[in-house]
């Protein structure tokens, strides 16, 4: 008997915090303060919460690790909100390991990527991700960035999918090709769950039938972006469209560089953590980092004084 996902499809909506790993100046995970952000975005309004995807650096993290965030996330939101973390790799064991243990810790869905740096083929993307599916009874929503993972999944290999794996219920499109995006719904069905992976589309997609975000600067802004989701299901059009302008130009700042290393600086400026990324990523230069720092007193957000 095939399980009914519409209830968890009912209460992923709106902004989806990426929440980014806080790491100690020695580089070890700082759990403290992974859970006082989590606070930080359930306080301003945050619909959902998600760990150890792109903005986790779950590439710098051990496999261990990824589970202990996952582990740290979910007993700190205490389904005060849904929780979708990331658990897809590049390594199809590891995707499984880590998405069977969303399940086995109680997650509202696991997010899984298009395989990083392999470049599979349709084929090879449409096996890996029906095997994760069928090993597994929590629902899961595919990512697809493109720009990350080199190769795009196509739009008749998610059709096929959402057709074939019940669980598959959504997708977070870090597509800048809209054409791609409307077609999704399109071709999935207007109930699939179409979230947004780059900012600056997060309005843009909801026009079309989007049901959310899963974008960076909620990390910083999380009340506004909450705010953004909320006004446009009120039916409030225009307070949706001035934040997705007011939005813009910390949007553009904070994509500067890669992901998320403005975003930690952002963070480390406000004295939520102590910004430090593990090598191979870095922080901004200098010259962007000021230009953070003069943006995000724009936005009258709370600086710490150095």
């Amino acid at each position: 008997m095939t399980r009914d996902y519409s209830e968890i499809k009912s209460k992923l909506r709106g902004s989806v915090t990426p929440v980014i790993t806080p790491f100690k100046s020695n580089h070890d995970i700082d759990y403290e303060k992974l859970a006082q952000l989590i606070e930080f975005q359930l306080e301003n309004g945050t619909h959902g919460i998600s760990v150890t995807g792109t903005s986790g650096e779950p590439s710098s993290l051990t496999v261990e690790e990824r589970e202990q965030v996952m582990e740290k996330a979910i007993q700190t939101i205490n389904g005060r909100v849904p929780f979708v973390p990331g658990t897809g790799s590049t390594n199809h064991q590891e995707t499984m390991r880590l998405t069977k243990k969303a399940e086995e810790l109680g997650a509202d869905a696991a997010m899984v990527i298009v395989p990083y740096y392999n470049k599979p083929n349709q084929q090879a993307l449409y096996k890996h991700f029906k095997t994760v599916a069928d090993a597994v009874d929590i629902p899961i929503i595919i990512y697809n960035i493109p720009g990350r993972t080199a190769q795009n999944l196509h739009v008749d290999t998610l059709a096929q999918l959402s057709n074939d794996c019940p669980n598959i219920i959504g997708v977070k499109e870090s597509n800048k090709d809209f054409e791609h995006v409307n077609r999704v719904l399109l071709k999935c069905g207007r109930d699939f769950l179409l979230f947004s992976g780059i900012e600056l589309l997060c309005y843009p997609m909801l026009t079309i039938g989007g049901v959310g975000s899963v974008c960076a600067t909620a990390n910083i802004e999380p009340r506004k972006v909450a705010q953004l989701h909320d006004a446009w299901f009120a039916g409030d059009v225009e307070t949706a469209q001035n934040l997705h302008y007011e939005l813009m130009e910390l949007n553009d700042v904070l994509f500067k560089d890669t992901n998320p290393a403005p975003v930690k600086a952002a963070l480390g400026m406000m004295g939520k953590i102590e910004p430090v990324l593990r090598l191979p990523m870095d922080l901004p230069s200098e010259t962007l980092q000021k230009e953070i720092r003069q943006t995000l007193d724009k936005y009258g957000i709370g600086l710490q004084h150095v």
